[in-house]
């Protein structure tokens, strides 16, 4: 008898002993150096990765091709990280999004965590280096000062209880992903999706998160600008009204709660039964 179509449902996996096909989206622009070790960190059982290369003038596609001859390549058709990402997105085949940056500062061993609050019921995974557990390397003042005065503006405006609003690792239900309208190009990006994501009634888990320094190059982020764009996103969305639903954020997070107890009991099982992607 033929398997059931697939289901995102608990219930389903827990059944059918199943982990869904992972995709990670790593968008990159000049970031040659950092990718032996960003890929290194990603777990063998992560079905596909999705290099979206930003118009590099470096050798990031050789490099990522040399380290993951199975790597997926997509060149982005416009410029900035929104733009990337969504070229990336409609790139995977995987039931599973998983978002990470190319610069070492987001960890592939966390994944884990991120597909075990989704297949514990959550529809969104979002990273938060400032809930309890996560923590940053990273950050500067004057980035922390402008994370919580926009996370506050979304949680007042939005009725969410986000922690972080402006960091890149998430996951999230592939078959979300056209509730979440991205239009976006820049930098905003996460911010958008987390509010939307929140607007269309999505079921949000914060999964505490440590957030590395940059290894090599200079960061694309311009705080005061990339501030004032953001600010202006969220008045933007508020404005619109776009959704009605609003579902509370989760305080749950995974570092010790059931969601991580079942991805940490399938783990072992897809790694004999897969192959990992990377040579």
């Amino acid at each position: 008898m033929a398997e059931p179509a697939f289901s995102a449902d608990p219930a389903y996996l827990a059944d059918h002993h199943r982990l869904p096909r992972v995709s990670v989206v790593i968008p990159a622009k000049n970031e040659a150096r950092n990718l032996s070790h960003v890929f290194a960190t990603i777990p063998a059982w992560v079905d596909e990765i999705v290099f979206v290369d930003g118009h590099s003038v470096d050798d990031s596609i050789a490099e990522a091709e040399r380290i993951c001859p199975s790597v997926k390549i997509v060149t982005q058709t416009g410029w900035g990280k929104g733009n990337a990402l969504r070229c990336g997105f409609e790139a995977c085949s995987g039931e599973i999004i998983v978002m990470m940056d190319a610069d070492g500062s987001t960890d592939g061993a966390e994944i884990g965590r991120f597909v075990g609050a989704l297949m514990t019921g959550a529809d969104f995974a979002k990273g938060s280096r400032f809930a309890s557990g996560g923590s940053s390397d990273d950050i500067t003042f004057e980035r922390h000062l402008g994370n919580r005065i926009l996370s506050t503006l979304v949680n007042v405006l939005f009725g969410t209880r986000y922690t972080d609003l402006c960091y890149g690792y998430n996951a999230f239900w592939a078959q979300h992903l056209p509730k979440l309208e991205l239009d976006c190009d820049g930098f905003e990006v996460e911010t958008v999706m987390n509010v939307r994501a929140a607007q269309a009634g999505l079921r949000i888990q914060e999964i505490p998160s440590h957030e590395h320094s940059r290894l090599h190059g200079m960061s694309n982020l311009h705080v005061a600008r990339d501030g004032w764009r953001i600010m202006r996103v969220i008045v933007k969305e508020r404005i619109s009204n776009r959704g009605r639903h609003q579902v509370p954020l989760s305080t749950e997070t995974t570092g010790q709660g059931p969601a991580m107890a079942v991805a940490m009991r399938l783990v072992p099982q897809i790694t004999l039964e897969k192959s990992a992607p990377k040579a």
